[in-house]
């Protein structure tokens, strides 16, 4: 039986969104976002957030960052961000083309999250450097990180500082933004508007949906004209009301979180059962639903061989170990860790 930890991309559509798919699809509803769903889903956005917000659906996290960037930073604009951020490596130059040119200029930091004063410093170089350097316009954060971790509402708070006092725009990317929230046991107006955040990609294919994103934008001069720029972009959808749909089932009752939580606690077992096992090391801390595991070339050889599914991930300096990738969801089931880390214990060389 195979065991797939590739990704939570992976997973099927959750049950309530299904749901409220099926029932979405029922009777004619008015097109292009003028459905009462839509409508709903605005109003619902704004309480979970605390605030009236601007709320744009669109069908993938590439579109969600590429267009949230494109309206906060001009085609001479730099945008900092960690050095391995979707934004960078994940997207095809997706923000590079939506904004007209901007440069996403990467940051190092070990375990995925940028420092304010490294930020502090880029803008230095770039007030230096004048008008030979792309102007610094904006900071984009992914919480949870490219390596699991999460940023604590101090960090978030500090970075959003630093960029307030030079005039930056501040980007959350939240492709796993409800694992975070459920890690940081806050509301989501704390982790976003509260901390300073400006424009949140809010993520929901990952924990459940079936293709639903957004741009969720807290201040509503900021979002001025950005409906042109979905529809340019191709992601203002005629039959609006399927996506917002899922993203209104996805805040309601609390599935976001449900569905995040659950994710979580798996991965923080799998990380128990593994974490004692000779040869096997933990390479960040387990925040969220992600898990970097060095092992020994052996056993993951063995994991694979046994229909496990995850990815092998660079990470340098590890000899004759290898690093892998183990992703939970909220479809991942206690049987799936017990099974994985019960192969792990049984091979001779952890026992």
């Amino acid at each position: 039986m195979k065991r797939n930890f590739n990704s939570d991309n992976v997973t099927p559509a959750c049950a309530p969104i299904m749901a409220a798919l099926q029932a979405a699809n029922e009777e004619p509803m008015p097109s292009y976002g003028a459905d009462p769903l839509t409508l709903r889903l605005q109003a619902k956005a704004s309480e979970v957030f605390e605030r009236e917000v601007a709320l744009f659906p669109v069908a993938t996290g590439t579109a969600a960052n590429a267009l949230a960037l494109a309206q906060l930073v001009p085609s001479y604009g730099a945008v900092y961000c960690y050095e391995a951020a979707h934004i960078v490596t994940d997207e095809c130059g997706a923000p590079e083309f939506f904004t007209g040119g901007a440069k996403p200029i990467g940051l190092a930091a070990a375990d995925g999250m940028i420092l304010p004063e490294q930020i502090e410093k880029a803008v230095a170089f770039a007030q230096d450097m004048g008008v030979h350097h792309v102007k610094p316009a904006a900071v984009s954060l992914t919480q949870a990180s490219e390596w699991g971790t999460v940023y604590t509402l101090a960090h978030v708070k500090a970075i959003a500082e630093v960029a307030k006092r030079h005039g930056l725009g501040l980007h959350m990317d939240g492709a796993r933004f409800a694992n975070a929230l459920a890690h940081l046991d806050c509301s989501a107006a704390d982790a976003t508007w509260r901390c300073g955040v400006d424009v949140l990609s809010l993520g929901a294919t990952k924990n459940g949906a079936l293709c639903a994103e957004a741009v969720v934008f807290f201040d509503s001069k900021r979002a001025e004209d950005f409906a042109r720029r979905r529809k340019q972009a191709g992601h203002l959808w005629s039959k609006m009301r399927f996506l917002s749909a899922q993203l209104l089932a996805y805040l309601s009752d609390d599935l976001w979180l449900k569905n995040a939580r659950h994710a979580n606690a798996m991965a923080a077992a799998l990380a128990h059962a593994l974490k004692d096992l000779k040869g096997v090391h933990l390479l960040q801390s387990v925040d969220a639903n992600e898990l970097f595991v060095a092992m020994p070339k052996a056993l993951v050889a063995s994991l694979e061989a046994a229909d496990f599914q995850f990815y092998r991930w660079p990470y340098p300096g590890l000899g004759d170990a290898v690093a892998i990738r183990l992703v939970t969801s909220y479809a991942t089931t206690g049987s799936d860790v017990e099974a994985l880390a019960a192969a792990a214990q049984r091979f001779p060389a952890c026992s």
